[in-house]
C-alpha cells in the first residue's frame, strides 16, 4: 500500500492506495474536486456540505447513466450472439440435411 495526499475543495486527505491504483485515484480525486467547485461557484450561498452532497448525487446519477448504457449494451449484444447462434444452428442443420 502507498500512502498518498490527495486535495478536494482546497482540504488535504490523506488515503492508501495500491501502487497500481494511484494513477487512477488522483484522477478520481481530481475529477471530484473539479465537479464540488463548480457546484461551489453556481451555489454561493449554500453551506459546502449541501455543495459536496448535489455534487455528489450529480456523480450518482453519472454513475448509475454509465451502468444503464452498459447494461443494454451488454443486452444488445447477448441478443446479437443468440440471433448469430440461431443462424449458425440453422445453416449447420442445413447442412446436414
Amino acid at each position: 500500500m502507498k500512502s498518498i495526499k490527495v486535495s478536494i475543495l482546497g482540504k488535504q486527505y490523506p488515503l492508501k492506495v495500491e501502487d497500481h491504483e494511484e494513477e487512477a485515484m488522483i484522477k478520481i480525486c481530481s475529477y471530484v474536486d473539479e465537479r464540488f467547485k463548480n457546484y461551489r461557484q453556481q451555489l454561493v450561498k449554500q453551506p459546502e456540505s449541501t455543495v459536496m452532497v448535489l455534487a455528489a448525487l450529480s456523480i450518482a446519477e453519472e454513475l448509475f447513466e454509465a451502468r444503464r448504457a452498459n447494461s443494454e449494451l451488454e443486452d444488445n449484444e447477448e441478443a446479437l450472439m443468440e440471433r448469430v447462434n440461431h443462424s449458425l444452428e440453422r445453416l449447420l442443420t442445413e447442412i446436414k440435411e
